[in-house]
């Protein structure tokens, strides 16, 4: 995780800056570069995303997004996978899916990475929840656990193989076990 050690910079003149590979977060006035994603996160970060969305966009309920740039409050986060409510996804005059999303994913979910700081991640997925999201879940692929965070609730921690992860109210038909969510690593 590189942070620059420049003056706070405003949120609106960040937004004018290119985007980097990996992807730079802003958060309060600071920029910070994510860690380049590794193949354990790449290939939870894949299935995942997939999975969710062949049960839940096909349906219209909602859908599931990579590397997502979400700007609310004052911060501008790529959540590794940000899950929207069907009916709150912007879209522009077209009908198609806006390339600017300005408000907290319903459902946000980080991958940590070797060497990514937990508390920063952790920080991003309270933020989304101080501003709407209904679940953030942070997976720890060395621990194979799964911290589940929820609006006013403890903080849970997944990691029994046969445990279900739990799932927003919107995604009620998305099951999925902690055996499973790592089994992606197998195959």
């Amino acid at each position: 995780m590189v942070t620059t050690s420049l003056p706070l910079l405003a949120l609106r003149d960040f937004l004018n800056l290119p985007e980097t590979t990996p992807a730079s977060e802003y958060i309060q006035g600071q920029i910070i570069q994510k860690p380049m994603p590794q193949g354990e996160h790449s290939a939870i970060q894949t299935d995942l995303a997939a999975a969710i969305n062949a049960v839940l966009k096909v349906k219209q309920i909602a859908r599931a997004f990579t590397e997502l740039r979400c700007t609310f409050g004052e911060r501008s986060i790529v959540p590794d996978i940000a899950v929207f409510r069907w009916e709150r996804i912007p879209r522009n005059q077209q009908g198609r899916i806006a390339n600017i999303f300005t408000l907290a994913p319903d459902w946000t979910i980080e991958i940590l990475s070797p060497d990514q700081s937990q508390t920063k991640v952790t920080k991003n997925i309270l933020a989304c929840l101080n501003y709407g999201s209904q679940m953030g879940w942070l997976i720890d692929p060395d621990e194979q656990s799964v911290f589940v965070y929820q609006p006013n609730q403890a903080t849970q921690v997944y990691e029994q193989p046969q445990a279900q992860l739990p799932t927003p109210l919107f995604a009620p038909e998305f099951n999925l076990t902690v055996a499973e969510l790592f089994n992606w690593l197998m195959n």
